[in-house]
């Protein structure tokens, strides 16, 4: 198979591993780019038994290298660092056609799960996607990452620590998540506290991305009165041409703001039960590039 073949066959793949390890969008993509043009450079191809392992395990060295050096860029970096979305704005708009939907859209790839992911170690989080979302086996992970499969099943253990414990109860249901956000929604545009206090967890948290280069909140807003108040001041401040649209993000329902037609943030929830326990705003241009046309 030549490596046009393998590009389009494997590409889908590698870019869902790479954006689980990297977060943004932007990135994934050059890398994957990187790493086919690499591979199509080698001199031994051909003696190659598995070029989707050999792929992957090129992809997950690149992203380790890329979160090492990224590591002082995102410890300064000017607020809180969310991930970039993946939008769908709707069923017809090509997602169900794209091999990269049925990949992007699971349980591991919502927002929630990506922010807690920046907890681990580039090691951690290598090992911890190779064997959840790609189910290797830890003597193939040993191989990819370079220590010994002993070590591989407790760094496993280790990452799976920081990470499950928060996530284990809150696995998606999109129906669920579309009624609470819905409720949310009505409740925010008619000025309704009492009901927008009972669709927050009490210490309900916002975390607002703007990169430096947009107006957002600095620090993260803790506790559900505080979260309601900074909502309503954006409602009360926002153009009269403002919109919003609910789409998917990440496999869970969102939202899009609009300003005449032009995105300029993305509002994802993380959902307790019956309620919001937090909210993540992207507002950084940067991670907007690709949703805007």
């Amino acid at each position: 198979m030549d490596t046009n073949d393998l590009y389009i066959e494997y590409r889908p793949l590698l870019f869902s591993l790479a954006y689980r390890m990297l977060g943004t969008v932007m990135d994934a993509e050059d890398t994957v780019q990187e790493t086919f043009a690499s591979y199509a450079g080698l001199k031994e191809v051909s003696a190659i038994r598995n070029p989707r392992a050999y792929l992957c395990k090129m992809v997950t060295n690149r992203c380790i290298d890329f979160l090492r050096s990224a590591k002082q860029r995102r410890e300064v970096y000017t607020g809180p660092w969310l991930p970039e979305p993946v939008v769908w704005r709707n069923d017809n708009d090509g997602a169900g056609h794209d091999p990269m939907h049925e990949l992007l859209s699971r349980d591991d790839l919502t927002m929630a799960y990506l922010f807690m992911m920046e907890t681990l170690t580039p090691t951690e989080r290598a090992v911890l996607v190779l064997r959840e979302a790609f189910q290797y086996d830890y003597g193939e992970i040993a191989s990819i990452v370079g220590k010994t499969e002993a070590n591989c099943r407790k760094i496993h253990s280790r990452a799976k620590q920081k990470v499950q414990p928060e996530a284990a109860d809150r696995r998606v249901d999109y129906e669920k998540d579309q009624t609470v956000l819905n409720r949310f929604i009505s409740a925010l545009s008619m000025g309704d506290t009492n009901t927008l206090l009972q669709l927050l967890t009490h210490d309900a948290t916002l975390l607002s991305d703007g990169g430096g280069k947009v107006l957002a909140a600095v620090n993260p807003i803790v506790t559900s009165a505080r979260v309601i108040a900074f909502l309503q001041g954006i409602v009360r401040n926002s153009p009269s041409n403002s919109t919003i649209d609910v789409v998917t993000i990440n496999g869970q329902p969102g939202l899009l703001l609009k300003v005449e037609d032009h995105v300029v943030g993305t509002v994802s929830f993380e959902r307790e039960g019956e309620r919001i326990r937090r909210i993540f705003m992207v507002r950084n241009p940067d991670k907007l590039l690709r949703i805007n046309p």
